[in-house]
This record gives C-alpha cells, sequence and structure tokens, in this order.
C-alpha cells in the first residue's frame, strides 16, 4: 500500500507542475509507474527541444561553449584554435539533425560550407594574403609608416599620429598590422617627449581601428558585405557617413591635446615607389574597382617593385605570397565550417526561431538595427574575433534587415562596425593583446584612451537611434543616391 500511494502521490506531483511544462501534459497518467516517468521526461523535452528549432540552434551554443570553456581553462582566448571549437560544433551539428540519413545531412553541410558566398569570399581572403605579406616582405609597410612620420606636424603629433593609423589601417585592410608598425614607435615617442605610454598607444590602436572598419581588403568589410549582399564601394559610402564625424571629432580633440608635443625626425629614407602598391589598392578601392582585380594588381605591382629593388627573387616573391596565403588558412577553414553549420541550423528551423525571439517585440527598422548591433557585440565578445562574429550573426542579419526592410548596405556598415567596437574594447582581442605587449602594458590601461572606438560606437548609436529624425538624414540620402546592386 506504502508503494502504492507513493506512486499516486508521485503522479499527482507531476500532475501539478505539468501546466509549467506544457510539453509534458500527454504522459503524466496514472497509467505509467514512477519508474517509466522520467523516460517519459527526456522523450517530451526532446520533443519540445526539436519542434521549438532549439536543437538546431544548438551547434553554436556549443561552439561558445567549447571555445569559452577552453580557453577560460587554459587562460588564454588564443591558445584554443577556433577552427577546432568550429569542428566540434559542427560534427555535433551533423549528428543532432533528424529525419534525414546521414548523406544528406553531410550533404546540406557541404553545400553550405561551398555556397558562392563562401566561395568568393575565400578567392579575397587568399589574394588578400598573398598581397599583404608580398607587399611586406617588400618593405612597404616600413615605407609607409616612415612617410606617415614625416608628413606629422611637429605641433600637431598626436592628430597626426592618428591619422597616420587611420591611414596605414586603410591601406593594408588590418588594425593588428597597423598596431605592429605604429606602437613600438608610438611608445618610443611617449618616451621622447614625456607623454603617457598608454595614451599614445589608444591614439594607435584607435585608428587601427578606423580602417579595419572601412578598408577594402578588411576581412570584416568583406564578411559584412558578402554576407549582406552589397557591393564594397557602396558600404563604404554608407559606414564612412556614420563614423566620420566621429573619426574628425577625435582628431580635433587630439589636436587640442596634442600642441605641446612635437614629433622626432623619421628613422630612415623613403623610398616612395614602396608606397605606391599601398596607394594604388587605396584608390582602385575606393573608385569602386572589384576587390579581386584590385588585390591582384596590388600583388603584380609589389612584385615588379619587389624584384626591381632587389627586395627578393622571383622565388622569394612566391615564397612571401605562400606565407601570406598559409596565414589565411585558419580564417578560411572557418569560414566553411561556419558556412555549413548555419547550412545545418536554417535547414533545422534555428534561423527562424532567433529572428523570431529576437523581433518578437521589434515594431521597426530601428529596433531591427539595435538587434544587429547587439547580436554581433554579444557574440564578438564571447568569441574574441570580429570576423567570426560577422561571420556568425551574418546570415541572420540579412533575414532580420530583408524582414524589416533595413538597407542591406546599412545592416553592413552595422555589422562591422558594432563589430569593432566590441573588438577594440574587450581586453582579451588581439589587438590590444598584441599592443601592451609591444608597450609592456596591461590592456586594461590602454582601455580608457581609445576614444575612437568608444566615440564610433556612440555615434552609430545615434545614427540608428536618430533614424528619420529631421535633420539627421544624411545616410538616408546617400542610400537613396546608390543603386542597388541586381
Amino acid at each position: 500500500m506504502e508503494i502504492l500511494e507513493t506512486r499516486v502521490m508521485t503522479c499527482k506531483l507531476f500532475s501539478l507542475l505539468a501546466p509549467l511544462f506544457s510539453f509534458f501534459d500527454d504522459f503524466f497518467t496514472f497509467q505509467y509507474s514512477y519508474s517509466n516517468i522520467f523516460p517519459y521526461l527526456c522523450q517530451s523535452f526532446v520533443f519540445w527541444f526539436m519542434k521549438n528549432g532549439l536543437l538546431a540552434l544548438s551547434p553554436i551554443a556549443v561552439f561558445l561553449l567549447v571555445y569559452l570553456a577552453a580557453s577560460i581553462i587554459a587562460g588564454d582566448f588564443y591558445r584554443v584554435p577556433i577552427g577546432v571549437a568550429f569542428l566540434v560544433a559542427s560534427i555535433y551539428g551533423i549528428a543532432v539533425t533528424r529525419g534525414l540519413p546521414l548523406r544528406e545531412r553531410i550533404n546540406i553541410f557541404s553545400s553550405g560550407a561551398g555556397h558562392p558566398d563562401i566561395m568568393l569570399m575565400l578567392w579575397i581572403f587568399i589574394l588578400a594574403g598573398a598581397f599583404a605579406a608580398s607587399a611586406k616582405a617588400m618593405g612597404a609597410i616600413d615605407a609607409t609608416v616612415q612617410l606617415s612620420l614625416q608628413l606629422l606636424p611637429d605641433n600637431l603629433l598626436l592628430a597626426g599620429l592618428f591619422l597616420a593609423s587611420c591611414f596605414i589601417s586603410m591601406s593594408i585592410g588590418t588594425s593588428v598590422g597597423t598596431i605592429v608598425a605604429l606602437v613600438p614607435i608610438a611608445a618610443g615617442i611617449a618616451e621622447a617627449t614625456d607623454a603617457s605610454v598608454p595614451f599614445l598607444v589608444g591614439v594607435v590602436v584607435g585608428g587601427a581601428f578606423f580602417g579595419d572598419n572601412l578598408s577594402f581588403i578588411s576581412d570584416t568589410t568583406i564578411m559584412a558585405t558578402r554576407t549582406q549582399g552589397c557591393r564594397m564601394s557602396d558600404k563604404f559610402r554608407v559606414n564612412i557617413r556614420i563614423v566620420l564625424p566621429a573619426a574628425i571629432l577625435v582628431l580635433l580633440a587630439y589636436v587640442v591635446m596634442g600642441t605641446q608635443l612635437h614629433s622626432p625626425a623619421p628613422t630612415s629614407d623613403i623610398n616612395m615607389m614602396k608606397v605606391l602598391p599601398y596607394l594604388v589598392v587605396l584608390i582602385t578601392a575606393i573608385a569602386g574597382v572589384d576587390v579581386m582585380v584590385v588585390l591582384v594588381v596590388g600583388i603584380i605591382l609589389s612584385g615588379i617593385i619587389g624584384l626591381c629593388y632587389g627586395s627578393y627573387d622571383v622565388l622569394g616573391w612566391l615564397s612571401s605570397m605562400g606565407e601570406g596565403i598559409l596565414g589565411m588558412s585558419e580564417l578560411i577553414i572557418v569560414s566553411m565550417l561556419a558556412g555549413g553549420m548555419m547550412a545545418l541550423i536554417r535547414h533545422g528551423g534555428g534561423i527562424d526561431l532567433v529572428i523570431n525571439a529576437l523581433t518578437r517585440r521589434v515594431r521597426s527598422s530601428r529596433g531591427a538595427e539595435l538587434t544587429i548591433g547587439g547580436l554581433v557585440m554579444f557574440t564578438d565578445v564571447c568569441t574574441a574575433n570580429n570576423t567570426v562574429a560577422i561571420l556568425t550573426i551574418g546570415p541572420i542579419a540579412r533575414e532580420i534587415s530583408e524582414r524589416f526592410g533595413v538597407d542591406p548596405r546599412r545592416s553592413a556598415s552595422i555589422l562591422d562596425t558594432f563589430s569593432c567596437l566590441a573588438q577594440a574594447i574587450i581586453p582579451y582581442g588581439a589587438q590590444l593583446l598584441m599592443a601592451a605587449s609591444l608597450a609592456m602594458l596591461s590592456p586594461v590601461q590602454i582601455i580608457p584612451y581609445l576614444y575612437y572606438p568608444f566615440c564610433m560606437g556612440i555615434f552609430a548609436l545615434g545614427a540608428i537611434l536618430l533614424k528619420g529624425v529631421k535633420g539627421v538624414k544624411e545616410v538616408q540620402e546617400v542610400q537613396d543616391d546608390i543603386p542597388a546592386q541586381s
């Protein structure tokens, strides 16, 4: 009798809890013994999980869990290869996709990994790696740095250093490369002028993100434009209207603060021919020439100049291009794995679930833009990689944009800008870690002096909140002037 009463009481207890868990209702009947309830609970939960699309979305959670947990255990966000985390999540995604044979699930993954947009991104990554490495081996980076320093007015050192960082990052398309080139110089200037080392390093890091956000050969720009389906030149024209006021304001602040400092003389002679590849890449890209053509021209020009000046022979040129391509290998692998994983998530209804959950209370394109910005920032904080953040959130952002009528050029700008903001201010990001290491500082010491990234974020948020307000229509007007991409 006691056993029977216990079973009856247990079933009554679960019956009382059933309204809180509606997906269990059909399973709480008195015909099941206590020992059979748990399996039915598990089956019910799995059924509810699959029905609501959460199972399809769970590969993203697995990726974040693997990457974050391993990074925290290792105590270093860059000791854990991000490609391994994506591999684990991809295998898990294939395993939990239901209703299809294994071969069909792999085919869905492969179609996503080999999507034309992904393949085009890989082409661009390969060419960008080859150009950056061959230009660096030829001496273009050193020449560009020295040219920038020579052009700095003595009484405008801070402003000039900020402009140099902006120009170099725009030319080479990477914030890390700019930081590596300029932070040692900035630290030396600070010591020579008794200025704050973290302050001058912050000037360089801020300017580096200006180019990371806008450069045509930046991987974040490539990711943002390809995932949103717009041309780079169009995204540039919209994006610069958002961030240029922030850059001008910060520049003026540096003019006021830097009048008491003086720049040192350049440390070496400048070979203007070695600056030419970056100038050609920058000018042709802004002119709207296809980015693949731009990069091919840059590679050829770098090779010709390097051969003429004896920077390397033909074998050295080819070797440098090979090293640059290999340097892109992890990004290429991650891009394919992420593309395949997102295809599985889309097939299982995971993207629809995210869009519905995030847009449930969104009533306008302004709310959609805020959602996109918040999503990409959150993902970047979790992954410490703005390129991966854009790649992960890009397809979801595109769905949100199409549903609420957000211009793809504007959504690409929001993705790029807010991902750069998050990447700039997290102390475990590659850029701050690199800058702190070169200047022998703590990353936390630099964060208060990142004037441009913070100002960029404020202006980007203002561009969203003030969208459509009378007198604040410049970005919308430039969008109306740009023909839509066919």
